[in-house]
């Protein structure tokens, strides 16, 4: 009787343990179902690939068709770089959508503007007989189409890129945030950037190029030199110069020129080149003069205002100013 008891109680004991370890896996497929493989989870390896500049595989898990252009930020640096620029993401929980749907919010801050993109996802075949798999519902990815003033490169995240006649589109993947700019020793474009939070959208961005301090710094340069050459005849009217004066009267000493104040430098973009704003700038002419009539002598210091234009010419870093001058 008592080992029938004890044949019992060890029975008991045993199913007990059975009933909770059976308990314990079905939670713990139920969790892990949840979270790594419910629709949530299929969304997060999404935005780790994007993290890891993984584009392949992003693209497997997007299931989006790639629109013809430039696909630079569709891998590595670029593409990795482009998740850096989000901030504050969050995975919501997925909820119900037409046709079996489930929808997953993604919300996340841009340059400090709140944004967010929905993921739409549908069941597909189980995995290892329990847990679910869900896909995304395909789409076309987004692109940037992109324009540089008088220049054939820029750059997409901190990547060259070539740019045909000033122009290319970028496909790029989505969320995300994406930085175009175009610099050269002598030409720079600030950069802008485009946020792209959902799929075929299309945005533009335009590359406003100019002239670096450096391109300033030698255009001055020459222009400078060249006037104060120009200071250094002893003549009223110097040649090959902008400036000039006259007088009816004796000129009986030296002649001598100085720059009240220098032009300044503007260079913009015309007709695919780049050309020289007119310069003007002040100049001062002082000498002694005596008077035909009377014979009386006297200090003569006259300023004036001077006009000129000057021709550029650029080849690869060589900077070449040739002063024009109106007669």
């Amino acid at each position: 009787m008592k080992n029938g008891t004890q044949l019992i109680k060890t029975t008991a004991t045993w199913l007990m343990i059975f009933m909770l370890a059976l308990a314990a896996c079905i939670v713990t497929i139920v969790v892990v179902n949840n979270k790594s493989f419910g629709p949530e989870g299929t969304v997060s390896h999404y935005l780790k690939a994007l993290e890891a500049g993984d584009g392949a595989k992003a693209l497997g898990l997007l299931q989006a068709k790639v629109p013809a252009g430039n696909a630079a930020g569709l891998d590595r640096a670029a593409l990795s770089a482009s998740m850096e620029g989000l901030k504050d993401l969050t995975i919501g929980d997925a909820v119900d959508g037409p046709d079996g749907q489930k929808i997953v919010t993604v919300s996340y801050t841009i340059d400090d503007v709140g944004y967010s993109t929905e993921f739409k996802l549908v069941s597909g075949s189980k995995q290892w007989l329990f847990f679910d798999t869900w896909q995304m519902v395909p789409g076309t990815l987004p692109h940037v189409d992109v324009s540089v003033v008088n220049a054939n490169q820029a750059s997409i995240n901190g990547v060259d890129v070539n740019m045909p006649d000033g122009r290319n589109s970028f496909a790029v993947f989505y969320p995300g945030r994406y930085e175009f700019e175009y610099r050269s020793p002598l030409f720079a474009a600030p950069p802008v950037a485009s946020a792209v939070t959902g799929q075929g959208a299309v945005s533009a961005v335009g590359l406003a190029t100019g002239p670096t301090s450096e391109l300033l710094s030698q255009v001055d340069g020459t222009i400078r030199s060249y006037l104060d050459a120009c200071t250094e005849q002893a003549v009223l009217m110097p040649t090959g110069c902008p400036m000039s004066a006259s007088t009816d009267n004796r000129v009986v000493s030296d002649v001598k020129w100085s720059i009240l104040e220098y032009p300044t430098i503007s260079i913009t973009p015309y007709g695919g080149q780049w050309v020289l704003a007119p310069l003007t700038g002040k100049a001062e002419v002082a000498y002694q003069e005596q008077n035909l009539f009377t014979g009386l002598i006297t200090d003569v210091k006259v300023p004036s205002d001077f006009t000129f234009s000057a021709t550029l010419s650029i080849n690869g870093t060589d900077v070449n100013v040739t002063p024009v001058l109106d007669y």
